[in-house]
């Protein structure tokens, strides 16, 4: 069972697909956002299924967008893979590095990213993006904050490493909030539908490959991560968690950075692959 939204920007109407067929989830909602998850929406979703009450829907050649509509927060992870640290030219934190990219950052899985105007060091980054499906504050424990995750999806956070580390004043969000730096999809898939803790993710530029590692080699998990932020946050339904990239990435040094007309792929066992167009903003 995995949740899409289907549609043009701003129009996309909510489904499930379940084995080989999708089926229409507007007579239980109208969008998958955070007000849905927050009232069991999954859970509801789930049990339509079962009794047979959900329509089909043809989706052949029609635009995925982002798997989850409006979120009002989407926090991102520095540095949490040791091999991407050290290519960073870093030491693995002793907590976890957190920032922030605008929420006006998401995209479509498949739809074309903008390299920015001025950009020289445009750059891919795999990783495990998580949805809240619980309000999350001053959790108790990281075993608790698995309990308020609604599901898992593919996010690449597309980086412009000038912007972020020479032009950053001290902080990386230049290099993060630049327009549509953010896909995410193709599919949100339900927390007790996937482990996220040994999940092979790999990304390709042009076919040829680039990022190749596990979830497992995380250094805070993504239990961890929730009860952590809750600690200085309050967590939101609907809010995204970037939870890191492994090494592979342009800023090691081992390959170029993206031009017009580059391809980038990205994909995580059990979720899917996207794929996404890079074109100069101009």
């Amino acid at each position: 069972m995995k949740l899409q939204r289907i549609g043009e920007p701003g129009a996309e109407q909510p489904i499930v697909v379940d084995g080989e067929h999708a089926y229409d989830l507007r007579p239980l909602t109208s969008d998958i956002d955070g007000d849905f998850l927050a009232a069991g929406g999954i859970e509801t979703v789930a049990a339509a299924l079962a009794a047979g009450q959900l329509p089909r829907v043809d989706i052949d050649g029609q635009r995925i967008g982002a798997p989850i509509a409006r979120p009002q927060a989407v926090w991102c992870v520095g540095m949490n893979y040791a091999a991407h640290a050290a290519e960073s030219g870093s030491a693995p934190p002793q907590a976890p590095v957190v920032f922030f990219k605008t929420p006006n950052t998401v995209v479509g899985p498949y739809d074309d990213v903008l390299i920015p105007r001025d950009s020289r060091k445009t750059d891919w980054e795999v990783e495990l993006a998580l949805v809240i499906g619980r309000r999350a504050r001053y959790l108790d424990s990281a075993e608790s904050g698995l309990n308020h995750v609604a599901g898992y999806t593919i996010s690449n956070d597309v980086s412009e490493r000038a912007f972020q580390l020479e032009h950053s004043g001290g902080q990386w969000s230049k290099g993060k909030c630049c327009e549509t730096f953010n896909p995410l999809g193709p599919a949100l898939v339900p927390r007790d539908r996937l482990d996220p803790g040994d999940l092979r993710l790999r990304s390709f530029v042009n076919g040829e490959a680039r990022q190749d590692s596990s979830t497992a080699d995380l250094i805070f998990d993504v239990g961890f991560l929730v009860w952590h932020l809750s600690q200085y946050a309050v967590l939101e339904p609907g809010d995204i968690i970037n939870t890191g990239t492994p090494a592979g990435v342009a800023l090691s040094g081992r390959y170029p950075y993206l031009r017009d007309g580059d391809v980038v792929e990205v994909e995580i066992e059990g979720i899917g692959r996207a794929r996404q167009v890079f074109r100069d903003a101009a």
